[in-house]
């Protein structure tokens, strides 16, 4: 690739560092800005940001190895062009190692760095020369130590989830984050037919699998661009993870049942629940923002679905026109993401433990409110994204205690999990699936 093409790696993240922009939107951002640049570019582009952004811990342990000047007292374009470059070195054949260094030298050089030209040569070449001599952390006397380095991941995050796993299970959740894992999506089935698109999905030259926990989705891979896969601008699917659809069908959502989805954007239980509950059904789809909002729109319209209301509202606010209305509520509320880590590479570097406590206090501020909306007899769903007990077991320990409603088994709703005690915690790297804690419940029928 030529110096073009890491100009843009460099501008993304650059925006990252200095401007905290999410990679998933710096990345679009720079691909749209770049729309016509040939698809081995925008693969590499692609790769850089996110394999950059995914391996930071690793990679600064790296180059601090070999730099006098630690990483993070660097300036950030320095900083950024040490990373591009030590990634490339240990995860990327596209150039040799001599001419990644040069490139990067170059880079540094045309921002006006170039005063540090040898410094940036050096610790490249040094590294280069030790890529297999670098001492990682040693594994029996400081296992956190060693996972952050191996898996890039804060040590804070580890001793999170090492609260409710044991050292297997948190090294198979951390290694679930390098996997190459297929993309899930649901059939739309109001417009196509399972079998009909896995055809057409084939023939596109999609490499396609049926999902194992729902029988509406398949799972994809070789793909350039999701919008120009056949058959999305029709509406006949949507990107939504197995775990996801498992939340919806947790909820026996009947024909002529009114739904309301309290937290749904990007709206993919919203769209799930409208095609459960037909023509003779509604659901309301409701979120905090304009943009949200918009958000659901665009796949509803897109889906062709004409039975959800989509509203502006804070969960958090009593709705006394729903009182009793709903015979299903959708909680689905803002977690810390730990679930969905692979997917969303720089979740990991802003979750702690006491964003964690604040994420569960504002989920149970919004499940004190939206239970009104459940009729006697009516079904609550409580999910989240992540797979901490304080945001899972705990708060769903917490509603019953504190609520009218009783536990419902979800025994059978996928294998290998009990789920008689009314809630099941999806596990990425040990389900096929990402994350994702489910939980139900009964509103108590007044005697």
């Amino acid at each position: 690739m030529d110096n073009n093409t890491r100009e843009v790696v460099l501008t993304t993240l650059l925006d990252i560092e200095k401007n905290h922009t999410f990679s998933n939107i710096a990345l679009g951002t720079a691909l749209r800005a770049n729309q016509f640049m040939s698809k081995q570019e925008r693969a590499y582009i692609t790769r850089m940001v996110e394999g950059v952004t995914e391996q930071r811990i690793r990679l600064d342990y790296i180059i601090d190895q070999y730099s006098r000047t630690k990483v993070h007292r660097c300036k950030p374009l320095i900083r950024c062009v040490l990373r591009m470059g030590t990634y490339e070195l240990f995860f990327m054949d596209s150039v040799p190692d001599s001419a990644a260094c040069n490139l990067c030298v170059k880079l540094a050089a045309d921002h006006g760095f170039g005063n540090l030209r040898g410094f940036v040569n050096g610790v490249l070449r040094n590294i280069a020369r030790n890529k297999n001599n670098i001492q990682y952390p040693d594994k029996d006397k400081d296992l956190y130590g060693y996972c952050s380095v191996k898996y890039s991941v804060p040590d804070e995050i580890i001793r999170i989830i090492s609260r409710d796993y044991d050292e297997e299970t948190v090294e198979k959740i951390l290694a679930s984050g390098y996997e190459d894992v297929p993309t899930a999506v649901r059939v739309n089935t109001d417009r196509i037919s399972v079998e009909e698109l896995e055809k057409k999905l084939i023939s596109a030259g999609i490499n396609v699998t049926r999902g194992e926990l729902n029988n509406t989705s398949l799972l994809i891979s070789g793909y350039d661009h999701v919008r120009r896969i056949p058959g999305f601008l029709d509406g006949e699917f949507t990107v939504q993870d197995q775990s996801s659809c498992l939340a919806v069908l947790a909820a026996g959502i009947q024909k002529g049942d009114l739904v309301v989805d309290v937290c749904a954007a990007p709206g993919g239980k919203t769209m799930y629940a409208s095609s459960l509950t037909g023509h003779t059904g509604r659901v309301i789809s409701r979120d905090l923002t304009e943009n949200k909002k918009e958000l659901i729109e665009d796949n509803i319209e897109r889906l062709g679905i004409g039975n959800v209301t989509v509203q502006v509202h804070d969960a958090r606010v009593p709705d006394e026109s729903l009182v009793g209305k709903a015979d299903v509520v959708i909680a689905d509320l803002p977690c810390s993401g730990l679930g969905i880590m692979g997917r969303k590479n720089d979740i990991k570097y802003h979750v702690n433990m006491d964003s964690i406590d604040e994420l569960a206090k504002l989920q149970r501020e919004i499940l004190d409110v939206v239970w009104q909306y459940v009729k006697p007899g009516g079904t609550l769903v409580y999910s989240t994204c992540t797979i901490d007990s304080t945001e899972n077991e705990s708060n769903a320990e917490w509603f019953v205690k504190n609520h009218d409603f009783e536990p419902v088994s979800l025994a059978g709703l996928v294998p290998g999990h009990d789920g008689t005690s009314g809630y099941i915690t999806l596990v990425q790297g040990v389900d096929k699936c990402d994350g994702f804690f489910i939980s139900k419940f009964m509103r108590v029928m007044q005697q």
